[in-house]
């Protein structure tokens, strides 16, 4: 059927996700970097996604299209509810998946201490779990800690991550191409609920990272609280860029 649907310009486009955000039918992702109209029966041409777009990238036009299926996008929506209220159920060390119990985790040493450089590597990591869908809300750990908001991809392109960014620090990772959440919300709880003392922010260079950024900035300005905060960029071949 010919009907009013999106066109997402990409030479415009600069991946940074608000259309994608504000599509409440879930017909827009994030692909490579670029915002994609990827389920075109999920878009109902009403358009809540334009007046998000910071470039423009996003107009209307009139094509062959499938009709828009309210039913599915229904469904979509609740299953994608089931997932947030179970990513908000609190995960108890006694109980629940193994692998989502949180936990402090014993350094031999303390992590202010810097390894010698020609001492083995030594993990940095000081609570599990670090995938920002999976950590509590509240936990212990959080106790006075110093928040290290990193990228997925940062411990793979910038070799010294750990003595650098991870000591010290309760280390949070995400990727915000590639998880279908809002990181936002969780980590203003988190900011919020807890004695937090900084927050740094590593990030990749590419356009989609930085939807971990605004994640972590809205948080930051929704907590009510005034922290010591800073952004630090990775480029692709391990370099600071900032």
């Amino acid at each position: 059927m010919i009907r009013k649907i999106i066109h997402i310009d990409e030479e415009k486009c600069n991946g940074c996700g608000l259309c994608a955000e504000a599509c409440h039918e879930g017909a827009i992702d994030i692909v490579d970097g670029k915002a994609k109209l990827m389920r075109e029966n999920f878009c109902d041409g009403f358009g809540d996604c334009l007046p998000n777009c910071p470039t423009g990238a996003i107009t209307f036009e009139e094509r062959e299209a499938p009709a828009y299926d309210e039913a599915a996008v229904k469904e979509s929506q609740r299953k994608k509810a089931i997932v947030e209220a179970v990513r908000q159920m609190p995960h108890h060390p006694g109980g629940g998946c193994p692998g989502s119990k949180y936990m402090s985790l014993a350094k031999d040493e303390p992590d202010e201490v810097a390894a010698p450089a020609a001492a083995k590597p030594v993990s940095r990591l000081r609570q599990w779990p670090c995938q920002i869908k999976l950590v509590p809300t509240r936990a212990p750990f959080y106790d006075g800690a110093k928040l290290l908001i990193a990228a997925d991809c940062t411990a793979y392109a910038y070799a010294n991550l750990h003595e650098d960014f991870m000591r010290g620090k309760i280390t949070l990772i995400g990727c915000p191409k590639l998880d279908s959440v809002d990181y936002s919300e969780k980590l203003t709880e988190i900011i919020r609920d807890n004695d937090i003392q900084s927050v740094t922010i590593v990030r990749m260079e590419v356009p989609c990272c930085g939807g971990l950024q605004r994640a972590a900035e809205t948080a930051l300005r929704n907590s009510g609280k005034f922290l010591p905060w800073q952004v630090v960029t990775i480029s692709r071949d391990g370099r600071i860029l900032d």
